[in-house]
């Protein structure tokens, strides 16, 4: 794998088809002209994008994420936030299972989630989320990113012809989509986006539909929808398109939404796990 070289950067592939460590920055310090536009270069060329060994305040976390375009809003009602957020600045959401009185912190406290998009559930979903890690497990908790590029790229081309130009809906209730129980969370949102999306920079396109939040496609009984995405979820999540990030405290990681999906590994419940989470928003009406 080749390493580009700015003045102080060097971006390093993690993966053939997604993901690149940038070593050289000190994030809590501002960057250059140049520096900005050399990591909004390397975000759109690897959709992930890995900093290691940062140590930031919530200023800096927001003033970074601005480097990538709007910070996004946290994107549910204030009555829906654990006690922790009111240790955070505007914008940021605590992502942790750390417990008070029992209860979580943070959002998204534990367990396994499915490979997914966030905020695809929006009208306008967020462009890119940021991720920064204070306390990690000794193990589990994994990340793992998907190429949607790669995926659109390489699908049966008499699948991607059915699906071609059709809208799918999603569905922002995890307990239910994921269980099937009716017990998840509230739905804040849902919407219809194209199944293979444009990307509004790069020009490329790739899958848009996730197994945790997508629900069937406008225009098709959900007997002949989800034949075509089984195919499709399966076909997204292989192992040769996904990177697969083992967290180290320190880490600071931003991916791109608009061609990625991510999922998250089980971890021990009696382990402490922090993180700080920032989003870029949305810029267009996903076509």
């Amino acid at each position: 794998m080749n390493v580009m070289t700015t003045s102080k950067l060097e971006v390093v592939p993690l993966s053939k088809h997604i993901g690149a460590e940038l070593r050289g920055l000190d994030l809590s310090q501002p960057l250059s002209e140049a520096d900005v536009a050399a990591i909004n270069k390397a975000w759109l060329d690897h959709i992930v994008i890995l900093f290691r060994g940062q140590r930031l305040s919530q200023e800096d976390q927001l003033r970074l994420t601005a480097y990538f375009g709007e910070v996004g809003a946290l994107g549910r009602p204030p009555k829906y936030f654990p006690p922790g957020f009111n240790k955070l600045l505007p914008k940021i959401m605590m992502i942790s299972n750390i417990r008070e009185n029992g209860e979580p912190i943070g959002a998204l406290p534990d367990g396994e989630m499915m490979f997914h998009h966030d905020m695809i559930h929006h009208d306008l979903p967020h462009n890119g989320t940021m991720l920064y890690s204070l306390e990690i497990p000794t193990y589990g908790g994994d990340t793992l990113f998907a190429s949607g590029y790669a995926a659109y790229d390489t699908f049966d081309p008499a699948l991607k012809a059915k699906l071609e130009g059709k809208k799918a809906r999603h569905h922002y209730n995890y307990g239910s989509t994921q269980k099937g129980d009716g017990k998840g969370t509230e739905a804040f949102a849902q919407s219809c986006h194209p199944v293979f999306r444009t990307h509004d920079q790069s020009g490329r396109k790739s899958t848009y539909v996730n197994r945790l939040m997508t629900t069937g496609i406008e225009g098709m009984s959900d007997q002949e929808a989800q034949p075509l995405l089984d195919a499709l979820f399966d076909h997204t999540e292989k192992p040769e398109f996904i990177y697969r990030h083992q967290w180290k405290v320190g880490d600071v990681l931003l991916w791109d939404n608009r061609c990625s999906t991510h999922a998250r590994d089980d971890f021990p419940a009696d382990q402490r796990r922090l993180m700080l989470r920032t989003t870029v928003a949305g810029t267009v009406i996903p076509t």
